[in-house]
């Protein structure tokens, strides 16, 4: 069985080396089987490239998908955990992708960097294709963040970033799905566990504040990465109309999400619209064919989603929790 990762296929939009693409030299071979044989390969290859495809093996369902985390991470899946976007659970802690309209773009981010924990690694299966567009559309941070004008950077580096949470009845995740409990004595200490803060609000609801790095440093090779949320859970990163209703409705403080620069500034618009032109000028995608397994790591690489018709099923999978 072959190790030695393909070049991207002609035809797959987007520059550069990422994703890293895996085919079985033979028919019918185990993606379990392909991991635990090449699994020192595969992980230095995700690494340097950011994120690998296996294309064309035997993955055997969810129960082989959930195997294959497990043979690549060394460990089980992670549950999904401070949620902020609706998923329902498959099997275990294999879930379903974001279970959002699926005529709507999901923007490029990197998997709870809104967190003071995040899952490494991140693992995707099309268990059913869409009939049209539906990918899975990838972003190297590394390259996010070297096209980014130096004062912009440097004032996120030094002011950090903010995420402003409301959780509203009605609107959004409940915070009893986002804090999977319905005891708000439990919330609140998980928050002061995780350096959030917590405020009760009149009627039920909830507000948490957040402040993290929007730069890190990769624990594995010491680069540099743009790994944070400021962009994805702004509000101008939302379709026009969207953004417009939800202001008609709420002050910023009380937006559902929202963010700020760390000390509560406020982030001009002229800044996320380069930090968004320089997530679309890094992406590359592909489309999905049935059986596919994607690794990304998550430090490395942000993701999204576009669009779609027909059934589209992706089951996704985290693990590998870092701090760092």
């Amino acid at each position: 069985m072959s190790h030695q990762v393909e070049e991207v296929p002609a035809g797959w939009a987007g520059a550069g080396t990422l994703p890293g693409l895996h085919r079985p030299q033979d028919p019918g071979t185990r993606v379990q089987d392909y991991i635990h044989t090449h699994r020192a390969a595969l992980r230095a290859q995700l690494t340097e490239r950011g994120a690998l495809l296996l294309r064309g093996f035997d993955v055997a369902g969810v129960d082989g998908f959930d195997g294959a985390v497990r043979a690549f991470s060394g460990t089980p899946p992670l549950a999904y955990a401070e949620r902020s976007s609706p998923r329902s659970t498959i099997k275990g802690q294999v879930y379903t992708s974001t279970d959002y309209p699926q005529d709507e773009e999901i923007f490029l981010h990197n998997e709870n960097s809104y967190q003071a924990v995040w899952p490494r690694t991140l693992y995707f299966y099309c268990v059913e294709p869409p009939t049209t567009q539906g990918a899975t559309p990838l972003a190297d941070t590394r390259q996010v963040l070297r096209s980014l004008d130096p004062e912009v950077r440097e004032e996120f580096e030094r002011r950090g970033w903010q995420v402003v949470r409301n959780f509203h009845p009605g609107f959004g995740v409940p915070w009893q799905e986002a804090f999977n409990t319905t005891d708000k004595a439990a919330v609140t200490a998980y928050c002061a566990e995780h350096d959030i803060t917590a405020e009760w609000r009149p009627g039920g609801g909830l507000r948490t504040t957040a402040v993290r790095r929007a730069v890190h440093r990769h624990p594995g090779t010491g680069e540099q990465v743009w790994f944070n949320h400021a962009t994805f859970f702004n509000l101008t990163t939302l379709a026009k109309d969207v953004s417009a209703g939800l202001r008609a409705i709420f002050d910023d403080p009380d937006l559902p999400t929202h963010t700020y620069y760390g000390d509560g500034g406020a982030i001009p618009d002229a800044v996320t619209d380069q930090l968004r032109a320089a997530y679309r000028a890094a992406t590359v995608r592909f489309d999905w064919r049935r059986d596919d397994v994607l690794i990304v790591d998550n430090m490395l690489t942000a993701h999204a989603r576009e669009p779609f018709t027909g059934p589209r099923r992706i089951a996704v999978a985290m693990a590998e929790p870092s701090d760092t």
